[in-house]
């Protein structure tokens, strides 16, 4: 089996997720291609060789320009901090790779763009990792939409919960400032949404929206941080800094085929621990999904006997789900991890085939320029044309 040589810029939480995806995919897929984890990168070298030797890496470098210039790697994969991915992505376009990028595809909507021109004119496959795609449970109502299980769809309401960040002593991370991550909740969580929104229903037309920040200093990241590989640090208690994004992001959309939508990210709602939920409403029926029930899918039809008509929960784990076939028998569910397999698997088939993957560094853009003009209606306090 030819083997496909992957070198991966980041080592901490999506780091693990994607040297996760690695490590598993051919136990679980019959896939074209065995992947090598040749080269892990990262800024700090401890925590990086610390990395290297916990996911399974032959190798480890600080400069991701020596990285993506190596004639031994096929695929460069951009798990690093969103203000990183443009530079990464062009040069290693040039260099003729393959480029898998974390979302959002770039810390402002300019980056993205240069990002799938440089893709496009250097002729390479590429792909964006919104992973949750790949559940199948997700792909079951994508099926349901498309067949006309719930009719016209009329509306979606869609939330991203997180609580990792109410504390005020919670320190002041990268994803808090604006000059590294683009944008905070919105950028982070809104991305998820959005993606899911076109994937499942189709192009955004305008939105309108507001946010807040809710605590605007926290303490200085410790040193000692620089080891974590998760929503997880620690701060100090004399210096603190800024918070430059949001804490909340709520909009409103209206969708070119006629669908209205509302959507809400957050890192302030204590309990919600990763609470991702959609329902469609259409004009035969209803779906609903919660990440933190990831395994199943809510239906309701109206086509049903009135008399036994209600949501019926189905379990997305039978053979005959999309990605469900290759894991374990039928109610052996799969979890967060799984979805960066099935992800990696499906890049893997694709390539095979000569064709790219899906969703690419165009569905990134797209979901950007949604981001932006949320943004930009935040500002504006006005309903906002969605640029294409």
């Amino acid at each position: 089996m030819k083997e496909l040589n992957v070198a991966l810029i980041g080592y901490k939480f999506m780091g693990k997720a994607h040297s996760f995806a690695y490590a598993n995919a051919n136990i679980f897929f019959d896939l074209p291609f065995r992947f090598r984890r040749r080269v892990i990168c990262g800024r700090s070298r401890a925590p990086l060789e610390r990395a290297m030797k916990q996911f399974g890496w032959e190798e480890c470098e600080t400069d991701w320009r020596k990285v993506v210039s190596r004639s031994d790697i096929d695929l460069v994969d951009i798990a690093s901090t969103p203000e990183t991915h443009r530079d990464i992505a062009i040069a290693a376009a040039k260099e003729g790779k393959m480029v898998f990028c974390e979302k959002p595809l770039a810390a402002e909507l300019k980056d993205a763009r240069d990002m799938y021109d440089a893709v496009v004119r250097c002729g390479v496959k590429h792909a964006v990792c919104f992973n949750y795609r790949m559940l199948p449970a997700v792909c079951l109502a994508k099926q349901f939409i498309s067949e006309g299980r719930i009719g016209a769809v009329r509306h979606m309401r869609a939330v991203y919960l997180q609580d990792w960040i109410v504390d005020p002593s919670f320190p002041l991370v990268w994803r808090l400032r604006k000059e590294v991550a683009g944008s905070g909740a919105h950028g982070d969580l809104n991305a998820h949404l959005i993606d899911l929104a076109r994937y499942l229903i189709g192009e955004f037309s305008e939105v309108i929206g507001m946010s807040a920040t809710f605590v605007d200093r926290r303490p200085l990241l410790k040193e000692t941080a620089l080891l974590e590989t998760g929503l997880a640090a620690s701060g100090s208690a004399e210096e603190f800094g800024e918070v430059t994004v949001d804490d909340a992001t709520l909009f409103l959309a209206r969708f070119s085929q006629g669908a209205v939508g509302s959507f809400e990210a957050t890192r302030f709602a204590p309990g919600r621990r990763n609470g991702q939920r959609f329902e469609i409403n259409g004009s035969r029926g209803s779906i609903w999904f919660d990440l933190e029930r990831m395994n199943e899918l809510n239906y309701f039809s109206l086509d049903d006997d009135p008399r036994c008509q209600g949501f019926r929960t189905i379990l997305a784990t039978d053979s005959c789900h999309p990605f469900a076939g290759n894991w374990w028998p039928a109610g052996h569910i799969i979890g967060y991890g799984e979805s960066f397999v099935n992800m990696v698997a499906h890049i893997a088939l694709a390539l095979g085939r000569d064709e790219n993957p899906s969703p690419d560094f165009s569905d990134g853009v797209s979901c950007q320029e949604v981001l932006e003009a949320v943004t930009t209606s935040v500002s504006a306090r006005a309903w906002t044309a969605v640029r294409s």
